[in-house]
């Protein structure tokens, strides 16, 4: 790709962008290409009848019309691109990896930079199964583009933040990557009581702690962690526990009974020298009376990211971000969907090929310089 390549015809300096998806991540796109000062919002796909026609600053509950209507027809969106632009890319992944692999090779082909949070296996393209990443490799090549896959958690919270937090380090002797957040505000019901078993009895086995998920998952953030630190992993290990609630809670999710699971808790661990080095863990809870005794966030909020550096000096970070009117699961949504957002200039001036959270630097912010609302 060439640098000048953010110029289109007719003298639009933007880069014509297609969100496609308008849920948690969509919306919080709609608003990052809304609010740069180099990107266009060009279409918005969704899958709903009752979304489509609807105007894309109402999904994304912005305030003002947008003046792009949302549309089902998922290739009039890709053509408005004019075989270039870029694609944000953010439809649920989570139970169809495979036909989100073939949207996203879909539009690398018609030549558009793809940004996405949804298919956990890209999030490391070098440990990504073949089957999956050959196709992705070539229609990158094929259609002059690139394909940057990454997130939250898995994302920046397990690769750029404790990559760059490990410098201000000496001595490390563990590097532990935290996600605690209480489930009740997510808006996925689905996702939490079927995908990390909240409210399910305890011999229910969740999707997201069965044998080998959680490293199918996470285990490319671990990778890429190790990369970093430049040290090998001898082999990956899950743990995981669950707590019963001990009493009926609702939430705005619905009612979660007594003895039902109420907290999850697990960890991905990199071991090196035959111990965990490099730990990702989760803890989850639908209450925070559950497993009080667990992990929480340092404000007491209902949820946050935090890198632990055990090392001399001990160093810790703790990330809390709101958005939508204080819900912190909605602001770590926000932070995952503007930086991939934000690297799509970057990405079209870099060559065709896959890219990681390693690879792709964080973009500092235009908004505030710009001025653009």
């Amino acid at each position: 790709m060439q640098n000048e390549n953010t110029f289109y015809p007719g003298g639009d300096a933007e880069v014509p962008v297609v969100v496609w998806g308008s849920g948690n991540m969509g919306r919080a796109s709609i608003r990052a290409v809304a609010a740069h000062a180099g990107l266009r919002l060009a279409a918005v796909v969704v899958s709903s009848e009752a979304k489509d026609g609807q105007d894309a600053g109402d999904l994304a509950d912005l305030g003002r019309a947008l003046g792009v209507a949302a549309t089902r027809d998922a290739d009039a969106a890709i053509a408005t691109l004019g075989g270039r632009g870029a694609v944000a890319y953010m439809a649920s992944g989570e139970l169809r990896p495979e036909d989100a692999a073939a949207d996203i090779e879909r539009c690398l082909r018609a030549g558009a930079v793809v940004v996405s949070p949804s298919v956990y296996a890209l999030y490391d393209h070098r440990s990504t199964p073949p089957e999956m990443r050959e196709p992705l490799a070539k229609a990158c090549a094929d259609g002059g583009s690139a394909l940057f896959v990454s997130g939250i958690d898995p994302g920046w919270g397990n690769d750029l933040l404790p990559a760059l937090v490990s410098g201000l380090g000496a001595e490390v002797e563990q590097v532990r990557c935290q996600e605690i957040f209480d489930y009740s505000t997510y808006d996925a019901e689905d996702s939490v009581r079927f995908i990390v078993g909240m409210g399910q009895p305890m011999d229910y086995e969740p999707m997201m702690v069965a044998e080998g998920v959680p490293s199918m998952v996470w285990g490319g953030q671990v990778r890429l962690i190790a990369r970093a630190l430049g040290v090998e992993i001898e082999e990956i290990r899950e743990t995981h526990e669950r707590r019963p609630l001990d009493a009926t809670v609702t939430t705005r999710l619905g009612e979660f009974v007594a003895g039902a699971q109420g907290a999850l808790r697990f960890e991905v661990q990199g071991i090196v020298g035959g111990r965990p080095v490099i730990v990702i863990e989760h803890v989850t809870r639908i209450t925070p009376d559950c497993a009080p005794d667990w992990p929480t966030p340092a404000d007491g909020g209902d949820g946050a990211h935090r890198v632990v550096i055990e090392g001399r000096p001990r160093i810790e970070v703790s990330v809390e971000a709101t958005d939508e009117g204080g819900n912190r699961a909605a602001g770590g949504n926000a932070t995952a969907a503007n930086r991939l957002v934000n690297a799509i200039p970057w990405l079209r001036a870099a060559d065709p090929g896959l890219y990681d959270g390693l690879e792709v630097p964080l973009q500092p912010s235009v908004y505030l310089a710009d001025g653009r609302a």
